[in-house]
């Protein structure tokens, strides 16, 4: 069975870091795109960050641009999203997601999806 797991989320201040974390199982994806998507109640689910499959090409989301950094283990089957300088708008459900290409905007042209961990920043 496959499945994407996420965690590292948590409270954190205005100003904080936080590292999260997607575990895949059930298959390797080492040549598969990863993603990260966000979500908070009554808005539309939205892109955050992606990377290709080597790591070597990633896509961010403008309203991240400098503050979080995606990258991924394939040793261990583990993409990273390292939030630093959060917001309190950052505030979110954070999903991780695994699919074809790495430029997919849309959490539904992702083949795989987990189930999310809940980021809170406080100010």
């Amino acid at each position: 069975q496959v499945q994407l797991v996420e965690s590292g989320g948590g409270l954190v201040q205005a100003g904080g870091s936080l590292r999260l974390s997607c575990v895949a199982s059930g298959r390797t994806f080492s040549s598969d795109a990863m993603g990260w998507f966000r979500q908070t109640p009554g808005k539309e689910r939205e892109f955050v960050a992606s990377i290709n499959w080597s790591g070597g090409g990633t896509y961010y989301a403008d309203f991240v641009k400098g503050r979080f950094t995606i990258s991924r283990d394939n040793t261990k089957n583990t993409v990273y999203l390292q939030m630093n300088s959060l917001k309190p708008e950052d505030t979110a459900g954070y999903y991780c997601a695994a699919g074809s290409t790495a430029s997919a905007l849309r959490f539904g042209d992702y083949e795989y999806r987990g189930q999310g961990t809940q980021v809170t920043v406080s100010s």
